[in-house]
């Protein structure tokens, strides 16, 4: 039977991309969710790795299971690295992912150029009791920068913003194909693949 792998996000969009990444692997992977965690951690971190962390090891705590957690945002130059680890809540928590694209558009009118120079960033924090010395954690950036508008259906969060500059198309652009390949969590998770190849 294949060993479950938690994925320690409510955000379904994360769990089916790292699912979809992990498809060669043979774990059973779930999310909160499916395991009935109805617990929120507190993101407290002041960054991405703190926040990956926390999530893996309370929720790891809780389930009993290998639990993968992913703190990831967008970094900006010209907010100076906003939202960054507020990317989930920028402006507020009634916000919707529309919303705070373009509120980081309205915070950016009037820069142009290099100026809008941005990154993603994706942490992976692993745990669990075959994990090396408890908890493994690895980073994955990708460079860009802002468009000037939204471009693109597909993805979510700041996808529709985020111009690959190497790509020639924005992150929502991309198929999830393309984008298992090329994203700050595809990044990661090759940094990861090794510790989780010898769990699985």
């Amino acid at each position: 039977m294949a060993k479950k792998l938690l994925i320690a996000t409510r955000n379904y969009g994360k769990v089916r991309e790292l699912a979809r990444m992990l498809d060669n692997l043979p774990f059973n992977v779930v999310g909160l969710d499916d395991l009935e965690i109805d617990f929120e951690v507190e993101e407290t971190g002041s960054t991405f790795e703190e926040n990956a962390v926390l999530k893996a090891r309370a929720y790891g705590e809780a389930s009993g299971e290998l639990t993968l957690a992913d703190d990831s945002g967008l970094v900006v130059d010209a907010l100076n690295g906003e939202p960054g680890v507020l990317s989930a809540r920028y402006g507020g928590e009634g916000l919707s992912d529309e919303d705070r694209v373009q509120l980081v558009l309205k915070n950016m009118e009037g820069t142009s150029g290099w100026k809008r120079k941005a990154r993603f960033v994706a942490v992976l924090a692993l745990v669990g009791n075959d994990v090396p010395n408890g908890l493994v954690t690895t980073e994955g950036v990708v460079e860009g920068a802002i468009m000037h508008e939204p471009i693109g259906q597909n993805g979510f969060g700041y996808d529709p913003i985020f111009w690959m500059v190497e790509h020639t198309k924005t992150t929502a652009q991309m198929t999830a194909q393309e984008k298992d390949q090329v994203s700050h969590r595809a990044n990661a998770l090759k940094a990861m693949m090794s510790t989780l190849e010898s769990l699985a």
